[in-house]
């Protein structure tokens, strides 16, 4: 790996870091500079979950005040959340390598359609909640099978590809839960974390994780996640998920026409 090769991939960390801890989406910035630096894409792939995820660590740290009462919520959606990461990961372990390239710039639309979608889902729960005095503390009674369903169904998609993840389970748990959005928020930050920490260790077990570069990944989420949970909200919210659609939209159509 050259200097310059470290650089990029420590920006692109930090970068990652940093929209995770402002927005979510990070592994649209990691992922497609990982494939732009010649990694194959499940080796891109699992290197950008292993190398990005300490900023997942930092977004659960900022909303321990938003999860107070909701342990119970935890406790009965976790379950459901390792199985289906654990299933997300092994599917990406069997799925051959020319198959997962023919998926990889359609996953990236795809997400790159939900990141853009996440205004639009965060305020119809925001509406659907105004008006209503809804109690914080909750059991897990108000978790229907729904919820457990369509959360196992994230979790392994967030196991197989990633990016995304955070919209589809605050989506998830806007529909099926009532609470206040911040708190949902918090929840969906630590099914997130749980995920991605399924994934990490399977792949740091058995998938071939570019080590070098995870390391770089890591100290750059690491700072970026920091910067994100203290100042990146400064950026307009707008500019930044409209860079990150960019981007991935940009990786996406480079892969389909290269």
């Amino acid at each position: 790996m050259t200097p310059g090769e470290a650089a990029v991939l420590a920006l692109a960390g930090a970068a990652a870091g940093t929209i995770n801890g402002a927005a979510g989406g990070g592994s649209l910035v990691s992922f497609p500079v990982l494939l732009a630096l010649g990694y194959g894409s499940i080796t891109a792939n699992v290197t950008s979950t292993v190398g990005i995820f300490t900023g997942y660590v930092g977004g659960v740290a900022g909303y321990r005040r938003e999860l107070e009462g909701q342990r119970d919520r935890v406790r009965t959606l976790l379950p459901v959340t390792v199985l289906g990461a654990v299933a997300g990961a092994a599917l990406l372990l069997v799925t051959p390598d020319g198959a997962f390239d023919a998926l990889v710039p359609w996953l990236i639309l795809g997400a790159c359609a939900l990141f853009a979608a996440q205004p639009v889902l965060a305020r119809r729960v925001a509406a659907r909640r105004e008006g209503r005095a809804v109690a914080a503390p909750s059991g897990p009674g108000d978790v229907g099978l729904g919820v457990r369903v369509a959360t196992l169904a994230a979790a392994a998609y967030g196991a197989y590809f990633g990016a995304g993840l955070g919209v589809i389970l605050l989506a998830v748990l806007g529909i099926g839960i009532e609470d206040r959005l911040i708190r949902l928020n918090g929840l969906r930050g630590v099914l997130a974390l749980v995920a991605n920490l399924v994934a990490l260790v399977t792949f740091v077990v058995v998938a071939p994780v570019a080590w070098a570069a995870a390391g770089i990944l890591a100290a750059g989420a690491l700072v970026g996640g920091w910067l994100g949970a203290r100042g990146a909200r400064r950026l307009p919210p707008g500019v930044l998920r409209a860079l990150v659609i960019v981007f991935g939209v940009v990786s996406a159509v480079r892969i389909l026409v290269g």
